[in-house]
């Protein structure tokens, strides 16, 4: 049973709790890993999950405004940011999306939430949507950010993919060419794509976190899994024409890559009924490049979602 332990102050002085001004900081043990979260409001529960390699930061620009209205909580998924980094294993069971989406659901029962909405960004979303099949009782809607299943891209994959997501074959090798290349230099390697993209205070907290060694070989194990049982896991869905039986949010990045590899609804269609969702016109960080536009989706969705 998950167990809520409350932040104490050293942590309100170490990090830049003004991105959360309103929000509670805890950790919750569930059975597998402690996660490190934020949470405010008082309405409809609604989980927001990172990418990567970032952490529940992320959602510095959105989550205040939702908490408005809903139950927010601003969770680090296990091998991320301050939560714990379980110890692996050969086939990195560990660091699947199957073992973090546990994680997930025991945290919102921690917190009193037996149902919930989920949206989920890069890496959180394919937690998130690995928690719609695997505990469909629990979620109420799936929004996804800029992604589509894990296994649609390796059965798809093609030079220009190959090229684009270089990161995802590269990280996936063994241990521990990645983690030692990734350590000589991590701004090299987690800011290709630039500086300026990121607040101040939330680069700060990412450059934390990224220049661990301990976190950059969870984030290494994540797409091992990712490559390995993750693929796996969705075959096996796919084979038993299992669905995805809530609501469905697809929300990508324009000046990303899926517009031009995928037709992203029609992809999530072979996976749910009920699916609608369009383009933003920003780069991947959808909820940090373009904070309004994503807001005012999600926003619209999760309204639908709760009254229905």
């Amino acid at each position: 049973m998950a167990i809520a332990v409350p932040g104490d102050d050293p942590y309100h002085r170490r990090y830049n709790i003004s991105m959360f001004e309103n929000f509670t900081h805890r950790r919750i043990e569930t059975s597998g890993a402690v996660i490190n979260l934020r949470h405010a409001g008082s309405g409809p529960p609604v989980l927001l999950l990172h990418g990567h390699p970032q952490t529940h930061v992320m959602w510095h620009k959105v989550a205040p405004k939702l908490a408005e209205t809903y139950t927010i909580v601003c969770a680090d998924l296990r091998g991320y940011g301050d939560s714990s980094k379980p110890p692996t294993t050969e086939d990195h069971a560990p660091y699947s999306k199957r073992a973090m989406a546990r994680d997930m659901v025991e945290v919102m029962q921690a917190l009193g939430f037996e149902r919930f909405a989920v949206v989920g960004h890069d890496r959180g979303g394919r937690c998130a949507y690995r928690m719609a099949l695997d505990h469909p009782e629990r979620i109420v809607s799936l929004s996804v950010l800029d992604i589509i299943p894990t296994a649609e891209h390796f059965q798809r994959t093609d030079m220009s993919f190959a090229m684009g997501y270089w990161h995802w074959f590269f990280l996936a090798q063994a241990y521990p060419i990645p983690e030692r290349l990734i350590a000589s230099d991590p701004d090299a390697f987690y800011l290709r794509r630039g500086r300026t993209l990121f607040d101040e205070k939330a680069l700060a907290e990412y450059r934390r976190c990224y220049t661990d060694p301990v976190t950059i070989h969870a984030m290494c194990e994540d797409y091992r899994a990712g490559a390995t049982l993750d693929m796996r896991f969705d075959e096996d869905d796919q084979k038993a024409g299992r669905r995805i039986a809530c609501p469905v949010q697809a929300l990508w990045a324009r000046k990303n890559g899926l517009d031009r590899w995928y037709d992203v609804l029609a992809v999530w269609r072979d996976w749910a009924d009920r699916v609608e969702g369009h383009s933003i016109d920003c780069g991947h960080y959808l909820a940090e490049e373009a904070p309004e536009e994503t807001l005012a989706a999600l926003e619209n969705f999760l309204a639908k979602a709760f009254k229905g």
